[in-house]
């Protein structure tokens, strides 16, 4: 069988950025995802395409085919206090490259780095954390199956199911 449509695809890989490995999945726990249905990078999907259980893979993306460039406007100053609840800036909230779950006026949930604490402001970066990064990928097709009627409506669940982010963030600084 080979990675196509609607394919349940189980890959162990390694993920280089600058030259630091930013994640490692192993073969024992892969991380499992339904091929063509969005979880992963399409420039990711393309190319493992074709490739069979077994195979080995090695492949760069660049930053426009992964989380795109650093957008300026993403980087934002807000003032300190939105982060107040009742009067008061709870303590250890606001730390520089502390990541904040934060939510734009039409309620959409985001996450912001802070880099910079200003006396009244708050510099927050809205980018991806891997934006303006190269991903070098190096890796192996663990397993490949047909995805049933429940997983291709409900999605597949389990601690290594990919997301939409593909888990690349976890740990990174960015390469900003």
């Amino acid at each position: 069988m080979i990675i196509s449509e609607e394919k349940v695809v189980s890959l162990s890989y390694t993920l280089v950025v600058d030259g630091d490995i930013i994640e490692t999945v192993n073969e024992e726990k892969p991380m499992k995802f339904i091929y063509g249905l969005g979880y992963l990078l399409p420039a990711f999907e393309e190319q493992i395409q074709g490739k069979k259980a077994g195979d080995d893979f090695e492949f760069k993306l660049s930053a426009a085919q992964g989380y795109g460039e650093v957008d300026p406007n993403a980087i934002v100053e807000l003032s300190k206090d939105i982060f107040k609840v009742d009067g008061k800036i709870e303590d250890g909230l606001l730390v520089k490259d502390k990541i904040l779950p934060m939510q734009d006026s039409q309620g959409n949930r985001l996450n912001g780095v802070i880099e910079e604490i200003g006396e009244n402001s708050v510099k927050m970066n809205f980018n991806h954390p891997l934006a303006g990064c190269e991903l070098n990928f190096k890796g192996k097709v663990v397993d490949i199956r047909e995805a049933t009627e429940k997983e291709l409506t409900e999605g597949l669940y389990g601690e290594r199911a990919a997301s939409s982010c593909s888990g690349s963030c976890n740990g990174c600084s960015g390469c900003s």
